[in-house]
């Protein structure tokens, strides 16, 4: 995806969010990250939004704390959180080509990897927002959900930070029906290792565990925003469970 595609995602999953979090109101409870309201998620959201437009303005070239998540609720969180979310919008339009900054996942360059992961980190607090009314949620398109897979698997699991472990390799595939992309993603004591290929290449090699679906459909799963009943599992389901359960980023 191009940085401009992932700019105007931010900018119109913010919109989502921040709507479908007025209808809800502050405390009403979000089902898909347990103990929060819509307060919280406001705070968490906002913080990160403005942690990330001061790192793009300042071009700061190490890790800088955030400013912390503010004690506001109703309507001035709201407006604080629209803020923020405009702020940084504004701030990645308005960034360099050559912009200079502290990333912490893999990128063509510091603007394609905030915009890339703003836009994701926004996409996924959106259907946060959106499950708290308990209906259908905004659809993510099929483009935009490989990506976000692809940075969840070959980005931020690939750390040393990943808590999926297993003292015993297992595989687990991840097939996109809509798409011709497959992840085989190695699991062992280590960092998990995630390959992606397309369907044709790897053809119905053996993995442990397969899950398939849309794109959108795995995409929030992975993420732990839809349940595993949402898509298609085959083999060993405790390899499915052991990503479910270990799987939570935080940055």
């Amino acid at each position: 995806m191009e940085i401009t595609e992932h700019i105007a995602s931010l900018s119109e999953e913010g919109r989502l969010l921040a709507a479908a979090a007025e209808q809800a109101g502050p405390g009403a409870s979000v089902p898909t990250c347990p103990g929060w309201q819509i307060r919280h998620l406001l705070r968490h959201t906002g913080m990160v939004h403005r942690w990330a437009a001061e790192l793009i303005t300042e071009g700061h070239t190490t890790p800088h704390p955030d400013g912390g998540e503010p004690d506001l609720d109703g309507t001035a969180l709201l407006d604080w959180f629209r803020e923020g979310h405009g702020h940084l919008v504004r701030s990645l339009e308005a960034a360099p080509a050559d912009l200079e900054c502290w990333t912490f996942l893999p990128a063509p360059s510091p603007l394609a990897f905030w915009s890339r992961r703003q836009s994701h980190e926004t996409t996924v607090h959106r259907a946060d927002a959106e499950s708290a009314l308990g209906g259908p949620l905004s659809p993510v398109d099929t483009d935009r959900a490989v990506d976000g897979i692809d940075e969840l698997l070959t980005g931020f699991h690939a750390r040393p930070k990943s808590r999926v472990r297993s003292s015993t390799p297992r595989t687990l595939r991840v097939r996109a029906v809509d798409t011709d992309a497959v992840w085989t993603v190695r699991i062992s004591e280590e960092p998990p290792q995630a390959v992606r290929a397309s369907a044709a290449a790897l053809g119905t090699g053996a993995a442990d565990c397969e899950l398939s679906g849309t794109a959108e459909g795995l995409y929030l799963t992975l993420w732990n925003r839809l349940p595993l009943t949402a898509v298609t599992l085959r083999g060993d389901r405790s390899v499915a469970r052991l990503w479910t359960d270990h799987s939570a980023v935080t940055w």
